[in-house]
């Protein structure tokens, strides 16, 4: 579905820079962002920018602030119960959504109903699936009732999928929700162009006079990060990210330009199908992570703005792991592979899961090095698109991945998000993402305890249990975590990336 736009417009702003710009619209900003959105839907997203531009619009019961500290949003307090399976939520009264709608525990229920209802198939089912009922006490109270103890559950109502979205929304539009938003944020849904831009403008209605300085906000996916950068110089944006990192030195002498490094929680890696020779064999795995560089892929495709990966889970994750250095051993890995019975090597597929300028120097590094040990890949960098329709939505038995190169940064901020969508059983394409097809009963079972318990010390020992049995079984090759480097107009304050790769921007102001 195409939606229209304004043509005249989206050129005096991208084109034309700040000059060209009316008074009127002095406070328009471009964001220029590294590939295409899947769906305005967060319930439906399962890429971290789409999740993020909705922001704009929508807005959850809670909400996680610039370094990932947990907040109140549409959610004044919340009380659980002793057992752990029920929660109490009182709700801020007077706001309303962008069509007219109160926001009340009825609007709660209705998002809450729809996201646990596994007969809805929305990708994002999974963080909600353990809610057995949500009730509307009064207008402002909402009662949840879990079906068993779920430690993380607050975090999961701050995830960026958790948004409030107008019931009569819902009820209009149907399956179609992701292209006509309707949320009680700061801005509202403009134009959506889906090869181009997507356009929010402010929002006279909104609760908080003290938010939503900006007259406008366009996300642009730019694939190229060179042309992100140069769209900074020029004024065509205002601000950039991802930004490149042999362009970072450059970028922060500029007297137009503050550049910005923070902390991350992206981990990135090559998942292996290991339901699918040769990726089944154990040996071969380990031959995979012996024969890539990471010291030298920080360098080369991440400009030192990376660090090699210590573990499954990214360190600032609570109760992650770390375990030594993986080491860089070409002739271990060729032994290895002869072991396994392939000493002249193999013939396998590496895709991407973005098509930008940091994932294509990735795949030729790891192309380069994977043939350095007799194995011939052939690379292909995906786009949104192709991402959704060939990963996302294909089974395991019908899927086409072998290798995978891609990131998850755990929004919800703890170990669960960060192990459970990307390691548990249940969590095989095109329910979530464990792309590696990856089944371990016994990590499936840490998992699921861990969620139960209300024992700290006990919660430690599951997540350590599930991640050295994972780190044992090697369905990754973990290469980085990252550093995040992004770059903004000076005249820009309050736009900042959280470490969870998302954006705040609720204090957003352009001077």
């Amino acid at each position: 579905m195409m939606m229209t736009y304004r043509k005249g417009l989206l050129a005096a702003t991208l084109l034309g820079g700040l000059t060209a710009v009316p008074a009127w619209a002095a406070k328009d900003v471009v964001v220029a962002v590294g590939s295409n959105f899947t769906t305005l839907d967060p319930y439906d997203a399962n890429d971290t920018l789409s999740q993020a531009v909705a922001k704009s619009f929508y807005q959850g019961l809670f909400g996680f602030d610039k370094d990932m500290k947990r907040v109140n949003v549409l959610a004044d307090s919340v009380d659980a119960s002793a057992d752990g399976l029920t929660y109490t939520i009182k709700l801020k009264s007077g706001v309303k959504f962008q069509d007219g709608t109160d926001f009340n525990a009825e609007a709660v229920k209705v998002n809450l109903d729809r996201a646990s209802n596994p007969d809805n198939h929305l990708k994002r089912y999974n963080l909600f699936k353990y809610i057995a009922r949500t009730d509307a006490v009064d207008a402002n109270t909402v009662k949840i009732t879990l079906k068993q103890p779920f430690s993380a559950f607050i975090n999961v109502l701050a995830h960026p999928a958790a948004a409030m979205i107008s019931p009569a929304a819902l009820k209009k539009y149907g399956k179609e929700i992701g292209f006509h938003p309707v949320g009680t944020g700061p801005y509202q849904f403009d134009t959506w162009n889906q090869t181009d831009f997507m356009k929010v403008k402010k929002w006279s209605g909104y609760w908080n006079k003290d938010e939503a300085k900006l007259d406008s906000i366009t996300w642009r996916p730019v694939v190229d990060n060179n042309t992100r950068a140069a769209m900074l110089q020029t004024g065509e944006a205002q601000f950039a990210f991802p930004i490149p990192y042999e362009q970072a030195p450059l970028l922060a002498k500029s007297n137009k330009v503050d550049l910005v490094s923070s902390p991350s929680i992206m981990q990135r890696y090559i998942s292996l199908n290991v339901t699918q020779k040769p990726f089944d064999n154990p040996k071969v795995r380990e031959a995979l992570n012996y024969a890539i560089n990471r010291t030298a892929l920080v360098k080369v495709a991440f400009a030192g703005y990376a660090t090699p990966a210590t573990g499954i889970v990214p360190p600032a994750i609570e109760f992650a792991q770390t375990y030594p250095a993986l080491e860089y051993n070409p002739a271990k890995a060729r032994e290895l592979l002869k072991e396994a019975g392939y000493a002249n090597g193999f013939t396998t597929t590496l895709w991407s899961s973005h098509n930008h300028s940091t994932a294509q120097k990735v795949l030729q590094f790891t192309q380069q090095q994977l043939a350095q040990v007799g194995i011939k890949a052939t690379v292909t960098a995906m786009d949104a698109g192709q991402r959704a329709a060939q990963v996302e939505g294909k089974g395991q038995k019908e899927s086409g991945v072998r290798m995978f190169y891609t990131g998850w940064s755990a929004s919800t901020g703890e170990a669960d998000w960060a192990l459970t969508p990307l390691f548990a059983t249940q969590s095989w394409p095109p329910t979530i993402f464990n792309t590696a097809f990856y089944s371990n009963p016994q990590v499936d079972n840490d998992l699921v305890n861990a969620l139960k318990t209300t024992d700290t010390n006990e919660k430690a020992r599951l997540y350590k249990d599930a991640q050295d049995k994972i780190w044992q079984d090697k369905p990754w090759i973990p290469l980085v975590v990252e550093k995040l480097v992004s770059a903004k107009s000076k005249n820009l304050s309050g736009f900042y990336v959280q470490p969870d790769t998302g954006f705040d921007f609720t204090h957003a102001d352009l001077k």
